[in-house]
């Protein structure tokens, strides 16, 4: 039996990320373990050295590119240079729309930088050349962006329950730069995860391709692929941007991992039966939560694929 998969053939380059229904290509940048930080770092010229390898091979015809996490700015300078030549590239050969970059500048969270200081400004240089940018609200502070999703935003309205967060987005208007906004309001789950950075930006990578080419042409002008930053035109209400629609899937997928994540690891604690008293206990309890809090991916694979779309995209 086939599997029918959301968009067509489709080549990403994904420094530190995976995407969903893609032909992936990875270029990691560090070799950790995820929270101890064992391991080592990729060089700037390395990342340099393995792209040039790809050209040689000619493996480089990438239709999009996801970046997360650079351990440094020299790194981060050289990602944007694979990101800015694979641009060049499509804009020569007279296809503008033909490679998409998706920017998720992993610097810091809960009001506090994890990489070095120097990265910041680093990533200020490389905004203008990316087509989406996935910050979290303390790394959007930092950037004046045109087009963007920002995570986990907790707003101050009515329709905003203390115990709701939201994903915040905007695709600038073509004519006047100015945002069309939107917001999607869903419950927050009590429980820490490993991992929702990455699954995020790997599945806003793939939706927001599948809403772009399943969007309507805009008048005489071609597919909206085919146009420079797939920027829809200014009839496009908020509500109706392929952002909002590839937004309002991901979220679908990953409310349901989620949960099914938590359940498992609610599953995982009681069966181990961890005297939760003593030291050795606490320790094993903390181990046994860690690797619970892997996202149960394989498991769930009907969410990442058909989720059901229970939270929809409100106007900001």
């Amino acid at each position: 039996m086939s599997l029918e998969l959301p968009i067509p053939d489709t080549r990403v380059l994904a420094v530190a990320s995976h995407s969903l229904g893609c032909d992936v290509a990875a270029l990691n940048t560090v070799q950790f373990s995820y929270r101890q930080w064992k391991g080592t770092k990729v060089s700037a010229q390395e990342i340099r050295d393995l792209f040039e390898g790809l050209k040689q091979s000619y493996l480089d015809d990438f239709d999009m590119m996801l970046s997360g996490y650079i351990p440094g700015a020299e790194a981060v300078v050289a990602v944007g240079d694979i990101a800015k030549e694979l641009k060049r590239k499509q804009a020569a050969a007279g296809t503008p729309g033909g490679f998409f970059w998706v920017l998720d500048p992993v610097m810091g969270d809960n009001g506090r930088l994890y990489v070095a200081e120097e990265v910041v400004p680093a990533y200020q240089s490389l905004v203008e050349y990316a087509d989406l940018i996935l910050p979290n609200q303390f790394e959007a502070e930092y950037y004046r962006i045109p087009h963007v999703v920002i995570t986990s935003v907790s707003l101050a309205s009515p329709d905003h329950p203390p115990s709701h967060l939201s994903v915040v987005g905007s695709s600038m208007s073509p004519a006047t730069g100015e945002p069309r906004l939107f917001k999607i309001v869903f419950p927050a789950i009590d429980a820490y995860f490993s991992g929702t950075g990455d699954m995020f930006a790997a599945l806003m990578t793939v939706r927001m391709r599948e809403a772009v080419i399943a969007a309507a042409a805009p008048g005489d002008e071609g597919p909206l692929k085919d146009r420079k930053s797939w920027l829809s035109g200014d009839d496009v209400d908020a509500l109706e941007l392929p952002l909002a629609r590839a937004a309002e899937m991901v979220l679908a997928s990953m409310h349901e991992v989620l949960a099914q994540t938590a359940q498992g690891m609610q599953d995982a604690v009681r069966a181990a039966g961890v005297d939760d008293t003593t030291e050795e206990g606490r320790r094993r309890l903390h181990l046994l939560k860690s690797k619970s809090a892997e996202l149960k991916l394989v498991r769930n694979l009907a969410s990442l694929r058909e989720p059901v779309v229970e939270f929809r995209a409100r106007k900001l």
